[in-house]
């Protein structure tokens, strides 16, 4: 058999579908957030990075470095093993209370990433529940996704943030059948947030647990940055509260919170939990001082949302297909991959602007997007280059322009004949 040729058609088929991903070779410039050096074909040059999900821009905060620095001075540069072998470092105990406090939870446990997180942590509490059934809404994270069809529970996807579908699923289980409703609070592809308040009750209705995914929402909304359930006083409606100290607190990891009883079940039965070296001090100490910064400071979240807006405003004034969000996120509709991939590789040739584009299937097919997360640092200069930057790309490549200037924002769902890829639940 000729292994390598498999291995190859597979690529061509993407390059085929004219969704083959590029990354581009970035590096970043401490004091000079959200420019950063792009290198390509032996040359290198400034550019201005539109789609980092360092949303405040904290790993590039000053008391964030240090504090890495110090600790990997003390401590050295790796954690030393799994966390039961000899990888508990102290940096990542005060994490974990941080965490906890954050969220309002009796305790909290830090993986590696937000995707292990999620995969580990879903799997693990499903397969506790006897005879458990998962309720995953259907735009649910690929790591969420993972989650689920590890834990070899049965699951029923309920559509997009539609409360109807979800309790006509919950009504037609049994009544004291073990249930586990998994969903996001801020959905990162179009911007959305789920009617928390409403899938608690729910969940209280039919004697479900609830478990929500904050990732885009943590350190971002709050009075000290708990993310929407903090926002909205929902946190303690809610049982198992997961997030990443990736995005906004600028480090690396994920992490849930929730009852005792229940962080200390992952953390004993979780395969990648407990085979996996833990988080270096250095990354810990760091998460650790940028979200104690972000529970006391509302500056870089009242700024991020200043800047947001502001950017929505001018890209829709300006008659761009911006999709409708609630949040952060601003898509701006394509609608065909090889477009998209064209637009990116435009403003980063031409403009020196960074957008990723966004294709199946992170997102549905005809759904193809620029996906746009201002920061603070994105001045009122730099959206107005933005914006011409723009004018010129959709005009050479002749994307289509909104029906008219200054009207509602492209729907989604005005999108007729999409297909939701089958890995969304």
């Amino acid at each position: 058999m000729d292994y390598r040729s498999i291995f190859q058609e597979a690529v061509d088929q993407l390059h085929a579908e004219k969704r083959y991903r590029v990354f581009a070779n970035l590096e970043r410039i401490v004091g000079k957030f959200p420019q950063a050096i792009h290198r390509s074909g032996g040359a290198a040059r400034e550019v201005t990075v539109w789609c980092s999900n360092d949303y405040l821009g904290m790993g590039q905060n000053e008391d964030v470095i240090a504090a890495l620095c110090n600790a990997a001075t003390k401590m050295g540069s790796g954690a030393g093993g799994t966390r039961n072998i000899s990888g508990t470092n102290h940096p990542l105990v005060e994490l974990e209370l941080e965490l906890a406090d954050l969220h309002n939870k009796e305790a909290a446990l830090v993986f590696t990433s937000g995707f292990i997180s999620n995969e580990a942590s879903i799997s693990t509490i499903a397969k506790l529940l006897p005879d458990c059934l998962i309720l995953s809404d259907e735009l649910n994270h690929s790591s969420m996704i993972e989650g689920v069809s590890r834990s070899g529970c049965e699951k029923k996807i309920f559509r997009h943030n539609d409360l109807a579908h979800l309790e006509e699923l919950l009504r037609a289980a049994e009544p004291h059948r073990a249930k586990l409703i998994v969903f996001e609070s801020v959905y990162s592809m179009d911007g959305d947030i789920a009617p928390i308040e409403a899938i608690a009750d729910l969940a209280e209705k039919y004697g479900a647990m609830t478990y929500i995914d904050e990732v885009h929402a943590v350190g971002m909304y709050g009075a000290r940055g708990g993310g929407i359930t903090d926002r909205d006083g929902l946190a303690d409606r809610i049982d198992i509260i997961e997030g990443t100290l990736a995005k906004a607190f600028g480090a690396l990891g994920g992490y849930i919170t929730g009852p005792r009883a229940v962080i200390d079940a992952v953390r004993s039965y979780a395969p990648g939990f407990i085979f996996t070296t833990a988080l270096p001090p250095s990354i810990a100490a760091a998460a650790t001082t940028s979200i104690r910064h972000l529970k006391q400071s509302q500056t870089e979240r009242e700024a991020h949302q200043r800047q947001a807006q502001a950017t929505k405003q001018a890209l829709g004034a300006a008659g761009f297909p911006v999709m409708p969000s609630e949040t952060h996120i601003v898509p701006l509709l394509v609608g065909d991959p090889e477009l998209c991939k064209k637009a990116a590789d435009r403003l980063m040739d031409v403009h020196g602007i960074y957008i990723q584009p966004i294709n199946y299937p992170t997102v549905p097919r005809g759904t193809e997007r620029l996906r746009i997360t201002p920061t603070p640092y994105h001045k009122d200069q730099l959206i107005s280059e933005l914006c011409s930057a723009l004018q010129e790309v959709w005009d050479t490549l002749g994307i289509p322009f909104a029906s008219g200037k200054n009207e509602d924002p492209v729907r989604s769902d005005r999108i007729v004949n999409l297909t939701v890829p089958k890995s969304g639940g």
